[in-house]
């Protein structure tokens, strides 16, 4: 590791369990140079990062087991690769409404943002009315935390209704102008995977996709773009229909 990831403090907002101490201290001998350059490039900020992959932090994940104390310790850390192994091991239940608005002020790069959407956030109880909350506040990744959770309950929630994703559509024309990189991306990713999780959705997401054209800024005429490219291809739509049957 670089002698200033060596000489990182830890510091936990409350005091860290043995777990907690071991698996930090586990995390930061996985770490790898190279990789904190490549999350530089990728336009993540390592300040806290020890270069550690998200294969790894699975594998430690499943080692782990749920546990949402532990989850809350790894989080206060600070540390990039800690907070994402929370996300991992936190169990969906126990977590608040005020947990969520308390991770969610403290996201600082998109993976962290997207990890924590996908691996937890959508599968608690709050999930579909924090993404049209969020999807209305103007920080940057807390905007984008709405939007990605549209995506990701649009993959991850079978049980709900064509209806619960057709609410989100207003907030996606209403926030197409942020031309945000972070932002402008979700709101895509958003409108894709929610056109792509049936046929009826489809033809929705499509509609949306061309009145977000039609508005003509430079961050909606590449949300409807790059989303219109990919709603009407022809082996989507296939794929589409052929899940239906």
């Amino acid at each position: 590791m670089p002698k200033s990831a060596d000489r990182m403090p830890i510091t936990l907002a409350k005091p860290a369990s043995a777990e907690a101490d071991r698996i930090l201290d586990h995390l930061r001998s996985l770490g790898n140079p190279h990789n904190v350059q490549g999350m530089a490039r990728a336009g993540i900020t390592p300040g806290s990062a020890f270069g550690v992959r998200i294969p790894q932090l699975r594998m430690l994940a499943k080692q782990t087991g749920k546990n949402h104390q532990l989850a809350r310790q790894l989080w206060s850390s600070g540390i990039h690769e800690a907070r994402i192994l929370a996300t991992m091991v936190d169990e969906p239940t126990q977590v608040t409404d005020a947990q969520m608005e308390k991770w969610v002020k403290s996201f600082d790069s998109w993976d962290v943002c997207d990890q924590c959407c996908g691996n937890l956030f959508d599968k608690t109880p709050f999930a579909h009315r924090k993404a049209l909350e969020w999807s209305g506040r103007p920080q940057e990744f807390v905007k984008r935390a709405g939007f990605v959770l549209m995506a990701t309950l649009a993959v991850h929630d079978k049980s709900a209704s064509d209806d619960a994703f057709i609410r989100f559509m207003p907030a996606i024309l209403r926030e197409c102008r942020d031309d945000r990189n972070f932002v402008k991306k979700a709101i895509n990713w958003s409108l894709r995977q929610i056109g792509k999780r049936n046929v009826r959705l489809n033809k929705v997401a499509i509609s949306v996709a061309e009145q977000v054209q039609r508005i003509g800024s430079p961050a909606a005429t590449w949300i409807a773009a790059d989303a219109l490219r990919e709603l009407t291809d022809k082996r989507v739509i296939a794929r589409i229909h052929d899940a239906k049957r």
